[in-house]
């Protein structure tokens, strides 16, 4: 499978799995939403459902094309412990993620999440340019 059709397969089953989630339970596929529903003990079962269809993904590549799917890690750990730490507070201050915002809230057409995705690709085009210069 070609580069596009592995990105193509994964947006389908991303939109397959949010309208699933959406229609069997009446909430939106925010990653955020469901993982701090899910250490606070809220709607333990069908997060736990989700989070383990999210580690599934990587295994069942393996399954299909008999290695694992590369992955590069240039950045420091310092650096990935405090974007991760800006990207949760970021998804709490924004109420959503990218995943609920961009997947489920733009399909929706909710205009909060429109602003909100609009202010995550400003910020993403923002930091290209800004990390260009510093190489």
């Amino acid at each position: 499978m070609s580069e596009y059709g592995n990105a193509l397969a994964g947006g389908l089953l991303i939109g397959l799995s949010a309208a699933i989630l959406m229609v069997a339970n009446g909430r939106v596929a925010g990653i955020s939403g469901i993982a701090g529903r899910l250490l606070q003990g809220v709607q333990v079962s069908s997060g736990a459902l989700f989070v383990l269809g999210l580690m599934a993904g990587p295994v069942m590549y393996r399954l299909m094309f008999d290695a694992w799917p590369s992955v590069t890690i240039t950045s420091s750990w310092p650096l990935l412990l405090a974007g991760g730490l800006l990207v949760g507070f970021g998804s709490r201050m924004g109420s959503g993620c990218t995943s609920g915002h961009g997947v489920v809230g733009l399909a929706r057409l909710s205009r909060r999440s429109i602003a909100a995705v609009a202010t995550f690709m400003a910020a993403a085009i923002v930091t290209v340019f800004a990390a260009g210069f510093f190489r």
